[in-house]
C-alpha cells in the first residue's frame, strides 16, 4: 500500500501505483475540493501541489507522489482564509466555482516563488487553468491583489519581529 503524505499527514492508501493521484484523492480520502475535468491534464481542475509544484493531479500517479508532500484545496488553508481565498471573494471571482480550486493552487504556487508579478506573469503562469465562465480578468485581478496583501502582511511581521 503506498503511502501518502498529504495536507501534512501520512496516509496509506490502497491503490496501484498507476492510479491517478486524482482518483485517490477524491474516492479514497474523500478530499473533494480537487476537480475531475478533462482527464488529460488539460484544464487544470485537478491541480494540487507536490513539493511545492503545481501538477495535474488527473495525469500523475500515485507512485510518482509517494514520499513528497502533496497539498490540496483542503490543505492550502485550514480555515480557508488563505489571501488568495480571500481575494477570490473580494473580486467575486467565482461563478460556477468548478475551476476554482485549481486555479487557486496553481495561483500559489506562482506567489510561492514570486511574490510580486506582474499581469503578464500571472497571465502565463495560469495560462492552462480553463475557466468555462470565463472570469479570466478577474482571476487576474485576485492574484495581483493577493500578492500585494501576502507582501503587506510580510512587511509587517518584518517590522513587528525587529
Amino acid at each position: 500500500m503506498p503511502n501518502l503524505i498529504i495536507n501534512g499527514r501520512n496516509m496509506s492508501v490502497d491503490a496501484a501505483d498507476d492510479t491517478p493521484l486524482l482518483w485517490v484523492i477524491r474516492e479514497q480520502l474523500q478530499m473533494t475540493g480537487t476537480k475531475f475535468g478533462c482527464g488529460a491534464g488539460l484544464c487544470g481542475a485537478c491541480t494540487v501541489h507536490v513539493n511545492g509544484e503545481a501538477v495535474r493531479s488527473c495525469q500523475t500517479a500515485v507512485s510518482e507522489a509517494v514520499g513528497k508532500q502533496i497539498t490540496t484545496i483542503e490543505g492550502l488553508s485550514a480555515k480557508g482564509d488563505h489571501p488568495l481565498q480571500k481575494a477570490w471573494i473580494a473580486e467575486q471571482v467565482p461563478q460556477c466555482g468548478y475551476c476554482q480550486s485549481g486555479q487557486i493552487m496553481q495561483a500559489a504556487a506562482l506567489l510561492a516563488k514570486n511574490s510580486s508579478p506582474t499581469r503578464e506573469e500571472v497571465i502565463a503562469h495560469m495560462d492552462g487553468n480553463l475557466c468555462r465562465c470565463m472570469t479570466y480578468a478577474r482571476i487576474q485581478r485576485a492574484v495581483l491583489r493577493a500578492a500585494s496583501e501576502m507582501r503587506t502582511a510580510s512587511t509587517g511581521n518584518d517590522r513587528r519581529n525587529t
